[in-house]
């Protein structure tokens, strides 16, 4: 968590979100689903595939359940189950911006997270407008990514 702009209150918060959100997908949207949730400041991204446009509504509404949740971006895609294969080059693309945050040192890489749906590229964090727009460079700048979406809160 070094580097981490989220008080170690809210950072557990957004772990039992998390936590509480996956089960909730588990036990309702069924294998035919693949929803990833990830949390940031209480701010909720849900991206992956469900099979009908009912299943993406509602992961939705199993996320608003959630006490403490402040807001959810919903980006899940109607449509088949991602492969093993494009989860693992979407994990690869992960890394690859990562690591540039890192070796291009433009602001602490602990500032941004950064999830993979698809090629497409969620950025996540409590950062200054210069330091959301060095992340947006980067993973633009990254081969494999097809789209970038900023989900960034920021500082004045």
């Amino acid at each position: 968590m070094a580097a981490d702009r989220r008080t170690s209150g809210i950072y557990v918060e957004d772990q039992n979100i998390e936590l509480k959100a996956f089960k909730k997908m588990e036990t309702n949207l069924g294998e035919d689903a693949h929803v990833s949730v990830t949390s940031y400041n209480r701010n909720v991204l849900l991206t992956g595939e469900v099979p009908v446009p009912e299943s993406k509504t509602k992961a939705e509404s199993l996320v608003k359940e959630i006490i403490n949740t402040r807001s959810i971006t919903n980006e899940i895609s109607v449509g088949p189950k991602s492969s093993l294969s494009s989860r693992s080059n979407d994990s690869y693309i992960t890394s690859k911006i990562k690591t540039k945050f890192v070796t291009e040192n433009k602001f602490p890489a602990n500032y941004v997270k950064v999830v993979t749906e698809n090629g497409v590229v969620y950025l996540l964090g409590i950062v200054t407008s210069a330091e959301a727009e060095a992340a947006v460079e980067i993973a633009r700048n990254t081969e494999g990514v097809s789209k970038v979406v900023k989900v960034f809160e920021y500082l004045p």
